[in-house]
């Protein structure tokens, strides 16, 4: 068996994916016996720009994924957590995240997801037509490894929109494919300003309105909605407004404890990023709601809000560094690197006070190396 670095498998197996593929040297005698390959390593070494088709360390990344799986936590796969889009994972690199986090959720039986969206568009003006071929295009692949879909937020057409109706017709158009009942993402200006105006309004309140006839006329097709305007009252709105075979699915990383207990008639449901750094709390969180004791949910939950009120304090979408620094700290990767090299966008005070916040709740596997790590970056911000 053989475990090579992304260069050979990229030289030598294009795209077709080298794991499972062969390899034989020659020796003093001849040839050697093929070897079977089984993994491939990011390049550690290699000279790269952070943001341009970066390596990953495909390893480390799923074997994250088991740690999280055995927490009973489920994965959305592909999705914004995953540093996926402008100066992130490309489509390339998304397909093979997708590609192997489902397969690995299925050999787990764990829940998956993936994202499908329009990254892979490079037209600077494409057309409505365009965009939606480029979504069916990434359905047509999530589908073919055999999970669900969730519709990433299109900035490629918050480009090209110019009414609510051009978005109902793309999402008409690419729900009427989807074999599986799919998650559309609402994702809000506080995580990415740039999709300011999705559903062809600025104010949430309007773009509710066009949120919930999309709902209505694809409901039987759609799974549910991910609502991550970081507004509970304006999800619980949402709630009350869609169809009842159509779920919500929170992303509020602020609230989330209320909106997933929730008000007794309507609750969300989970899909939140920071479910990732606090999955160990999580895990005996949810066992309590299933035995339907509210009240120990609530509390055990409640012990991780500070902590996640820490990671997505605005600006929100640098939530990612936390996650990575967190998941550093806790050893599941070597370094503090992040593919799109923003890993210095939050403040030392910031992650300090991360750290000691995931300390307070025991989140650290391994406290000693935890420790050693803090330092290290501390020491490396001029603080002895």
């Amino acid at each position: 068996m053989a475990v090579v670095n992304q260069e050979l498998a990229r030289r030598f197996f294009s795209d077709s994916g080298a794991v499972g593929g062969r390899l034989r040297f020659v020796d003093d005698y001849g040839y050697a016996e093929p070897l079977t390959i089984v993994g491939v390593v990011a390049d550690a070494r290699a000279d790269y720009q952070p943001g341009l088709h970066p390596p990953v360390d495909w390893e480390a990344t799923i074997a994250f994924r088991r740690h999280l799986f055995s927490y009973g936590i489920g994965i959305a796969e592909g999705m914004d957590t995953s540093e996926r889009g402008p100066g992130g994972l490309d489509w390339s690199q998304a397909q093979e995240l997708i590609r192997l986090g489902v397969a690995e959720a299925k050999a787990c039986g764990a829940a998956v997801v993936a994202g499908a969206g329009t990254d892979q568009l490079t037209s600077t003006n494409p057309t409505l037509t365009q965009i939606t071929e480029a979504y069916l295009e990434q359905l047509e692949f999530v589908q073919a490894q055999g999970s669900g879909a969730v519709l990433r937020a299109s900035h490629a057409l918050v480009a090209a929109a110019r009414s609510e109706d051009d978005y109902l017709s793309v999402y008409r158009d690419v729900l009427a494919r989807a074999e599986h009942p799919a998650i559309v993402h609402w994702l809000g200006p506080l995580f990415d300003p740039t999709l300011r105006g999705y559903w062809g309004h600025d104010d949430p309140v309007a773009a509710m309105d066009v949120v919930v006839r999309m709902a209505k006329e694809n409901a039987a097709h759609l799974l549910g909605i991910k609502f991550s305007l970081l507004d509970a009252d304006l999800e619980a709105e949402l709630r009350r407004r869609v169809p009842p075979n159509v779920c919500i699915f929170t992303g509020d990383d602020y609230g989330y404890t209320d909106l997933l207990r929730g008000d007794g008639t309507h609750h969300s449901h989970g899909l939140l990023g920071v479910l990732d750094p606090i999955a160990p709390i999580a895990s005996q969180a949810f066992a309590a709601l299933d035995r339907g004791d509210e009240a120990e949910f609530t509390t055990v939950m409640n012990r991780s809000i500070p902590m996640a009120v820490k990671v997505f304090e605005p600006p929100a979408d640098r939530y990612k560094v936390g996650t990575v620094f967190v998941a550093w700290l806790s050893g599941h990767q070597d370094h503090f690197r992040m593919v799109t090299g923003r890993e210095g966008m939050r403040s030392l005070q910031h992650l300090a006070d991360l750290f000691r916040l995931t300390d307070e709740l025991g989140l650290f596997p391994d406290p000693t190396l935890a420790v050693h790590r803090m330092q290290l970056l501390l020491a490396l911000g001029g603080i002895d």
